[in-house]
C-alpha cells in the first residue's frame, strides 16, 4: 500500500519514528510520501526519507507557513527540486479557513510553486481548505502534469473538475466518520481510478483513534472503510489506489 501523504518527519514522531515506520511496514504500507511544509524543514524531510525504507520526499512551502517564508525561499526550493529528485512539489496550495494568513501572499507562493512544478515537470501535492475554486482557477492557468488534491472535501462538481485536470483525490481519516456524509458519498461514488489513500499522519486521525495521534499503520483499516463504502474487497481497493498513486507520482 502507498500512503500518499504522511508527515513522518513531524516532531510528533521524534520519540518513536523508527517504531512508527516499522509498524507501517508490518501493516503492508511499503511506500510513504513525506511532504515538506517549510524550507527550514527540508533537511529533516531529506534525512527522514534517506533513513527509512520506502519513504519518498516532496518539497514545497505550505500555505499556512507563507507568512514566515521569504521570497528567497522560492529560489531555495528551486535548488532542492533540481538536486534532490523529489516525487512532487508539495505540500502547496491555499487555505482560506485560517484568519491570520494573507490570502494574497498565499496565492503568490502557490502560483510561483506551480510555475516551478511546471518547469521541473513534477506533479503537485495540494493543500486545499475552503479554497477549492481558487485552487482550480490557478491550476487552469498554470497547467502541471498531475497531482493529488490532499484531504479532498469539496463538492462532486469540484471533484470532477480536478479529475478533468488529471488529478486524483486523497481520502483518509475524515472518510471514517459516519457524520462525514458528503466525503463518504464521494468516496463511494467517484470513479475508483480517481482515488488515492492517505493518512496525513500525525493529523486527521480516523474515528477509532478518538482524536489521538494518527500513524501510517492505520492505512489498511482506512482502506477497509473505503472498501465497505464501495461494496468491494480490500485487495481491490489496494490494487486500484496503489496503481493510481503510481500513475500520478511516477517517481515513487
Amino acid at each position: 500500500m502507498i500512503d500518499t501523504h504522511c508527515h513522518l518527519d513531524a516532531a510528533e514522531f521524534d520519540g518513536d519514528r523508527r517504531e512508527v515506520h516499522a509498524a507501517a511496514l508490518a501493516a503492508g504500507v511499503t511506500k510513504l510520501v513525506v511532504p515538506a511544509v517549510t524550507v527550514a524543514g527540508f533537511g529533516k524531510t531529506r534525512q527522514t526519507v534517506a533513513q527509512y525504507a520506502g519513504c519518498a520526499a516532496a518539497y514545497g512551502i505550505h500555505p499556512l507557513y507563507v507568512m514566515q517564508a521569504a521570497e528567497g525561499d522560492l529560489a531555495t526550493l528551486r535548488r532542492w527540486l533540481a538536486d534532490e529528485n523529489p516525487v512532487a512539489v508539495g505540500e502547496i496550495g491555499l487555505d482560506h479557513y485560517v484568519t491570520d494568513s494573507d490570502p494574497l501572499r498565499q496565492e503568490f507562493f502557490f502560483v510561483e510553486q506551480l510555475k516551478l512544478a511546471r518547469e521541473f515537470d513534477l506533479p503537485v501535492v495540494l493543500h486545499v481548505r475552503r479554497a477549492v475554486d481558487p485552487v482550480l482557477k490557478q491550476l487552469r492557468r498554470f497547467r502541471v502534469r498531475s497531482g493529488i488534491a490532499h484531504a479532498f472535501n469539496g463538492s462532486r462538481q469540484q471533484a470532477e473538475a480536478f479529475i478533468q485536470l488529471g488529478f486524483v483525490l486523497g481520502f483518509g481519516g475524515a472518510m471514517t466518520y459516519s457524520g462525514s456524509t458528503r466525503i463518504r458519498a464521494l468516496a463511494a461514488e467517484l470513479p475508483l481510478e480517481s482515488i488515492v489513500l492517505e493518512t496525513d499522519a500525525p493529523d486527521i486521525p480516523p474515528a477509532w483513534l478518538n482524536g489521538g495521534r494518527n500513524a501510517p499503520s492505520e492505512l489498511p483499516t482506512i482502506a477497509d472503510v473505503l472498501a465497505d463504502l464501495r461494496g468491494i474487497t480490500r485487495p481491490a481497493v489496494v490494487a486500484a489506489t496503489t496503481a493510481n498513486a503510481r500513475r500520478v507520482l511516477p517517481r515513487i
